[in-house]
């Protein structure tokens, strides 16, 4: 018959000295104190699997933050467990998960994880923006709760107050981005269904609105409100840039010396900063390259054509053109995209060829075997138009007033009259 096991005392678990080795004290019921030869002392409880019946330990703690009577209170409610056929071990480590998911899977974190995968998908600027968006306006209200947790009516009251400001546009983008965040939580296993599927028939539809532009005959005051305007150099290069290259702001904010060729005379814009992810390249006139060489003394040892006032090591907003035409008085008249539509408009109306514009304004050729076939001819093909264009910019621009021309002016004749029409090059 065994000997009856000695139970512990505090006095005794008080005591315990290391050894050489680890040694074992026993409680009874399984329990027992580990007493490693580091001097650490360490509570266990050893028993055998209800249903594998497989011997295990199961760590209850550290003494003594852990006490003898906590150490025999977490014993009994093991042992209450195994006689219920449930493995406390594995009832414990599902409870920890449980507190991991909280943390972990909160709607902020499942939104880095989805964005790590979405910004491989678009360009720089527009997963700036895309971040931007739900720092502002989910991540304050939402950011910390559990993805489980988040439900169509708590979304719904989150964007009301956007919906009654009048940003629809806002609440339609925001909609959408946290659909595709939920639906990312479903095909990741951690939801079971994508409770904001149907959100957006809830709120007011965006009236479609287009992008504000000049007319053709207005080209000549922004070019004199450019020239005079109170803004910096850059800036001043930077919104001729856009104008004379036909580029999207982010494109031409994110310009790189690297990406340009002077001898050939050709800017190849990246895939990855392309609106449409596939690279685009845009013949440089004199004019253009004459605006590389006024910005060149800023920015030629930097990565960027066009650095920010802050951090010089990165690219200027793509906002910049925009709000430097807002301070000049074209707000509501004229924003930033909208030169690609002056542009579109006055080349459309003076002949050239429909496919060339499309294809200078990065349009995507609906038949990409031809659009790929043709690139390289294209480049020359479009070469007369943007020297036509850049022509006409600066004659509106009359002469000097350009930063092109006062490049220019150094080592040739500045153009001041208007160019020539399509049917006199």
């Amino acid at each position: 018959m065994p000997s009856p096991v000695v139970r512990l005392t505090e006095t005794k678990v008080k005591n315990a000295v290391p050894k050489n080795s680890d040694y074992v004290m026993g409680d009874g019921d399984g329990m027992q104190m580990r007493v490693r030869s580091t001097g650490s002392k360490l509570w266990n409880f050893n028993y055998y699997h209800p249903v594998t019946k497989k011997r295990i330990n199961m760590g209850l703690g550290a003494y003594p933050e852990t006490s003898l009577a906590m150490a025999r209170k977490l014993t009994v409610e093991a042992r209450q467990l195994i006689a219920q056929g449930i493995d406390p071990k594995e009832r414990r480590e599902v409870a920890r998960q449980q507190m991991r998911s909280a943390s972990e899977h909160t709607l902020r974190k499942v939104s880095e994880a989805w964005f790590e995968l979405k910004k491989e998908n678009v360009t720089p600027a527009y997963a700036e923006d895309i971040w931007r968006s739900l720092t502002l306006h989910v991540f304050p209200g939402l950011g910390d709760i559990q993805i489980s947790s988040i439900s169509a009516p708590k979304v719904i009251d989150l964007l009301r107050p956007l919906e009654a400001k009048g940003s629809l546009e806002t609440v339609k983008r925001l909609s959408q981005r946290l659909n595709e965040i939920l639906t990312y939580g479903v095909n990741s296993g951690l939801i079971h269904a994508n409770p904001l599927s149907g959100i957006r028939a809830v709120f007011k539809k965006p009236k479609k609105q287009h992008m504000a532009a000049l007319s053709p005959s207005e080209l000549p005051e922004l070019m004199i409100a450019t020239a005079n305007a109170s803004i910096k150099r850059t800036t001043r290069a930077l919104i001729e840039w856009q104008l004379h290259t036909m580029t999207r702001p982010a494109e031409a904010a994110t310009t790189c010396w690297a990406d340009i060729d002077i001898e050939k005379k050709i800017w190849t814009i990246p895939a990855e900063r392309m609106k449409k992810r596939r690279s685009h390249i845009v013949p440089l006139t004199d004019q253009a390259l004459a605006i590389l060489m006024t910005v060149k003394p800023y920015s030629g040892q930097r990565e960027y054509v066009f650095p920010a006032d802050r951090n010089p090591r990165t690219h200027c907003n793509s906002q910049t053109a925009n709000m430097a035409l807002k301070r000049m008085g074209f707000a509501n008249r004229l924003v930033s995209h909208g030169m690609r539509s002056i542009a579109s408009t006055i080349l459309n109306e003076n002949g050239f060829e429909p496919e060339l514009i499309e294809v200078a304004l990065a349009h995507v050729d609906k038949d990409e075997v031809r659009s790929a076939y043709n690139r390289a001819e294209y480049v020359e093909r479009r070469r007369p138009m943007m020297e036509w264009w850049s022509n006409h910019i600066q004659g509106a621009a009359t002469g000097s007033l350009s930063v092109a021309a006062i490049c220019e002016g150094n080592s040739k004749e500045v153009v001041s009259s208007p160019p020539p029409l399509l049917s006199d090059i």
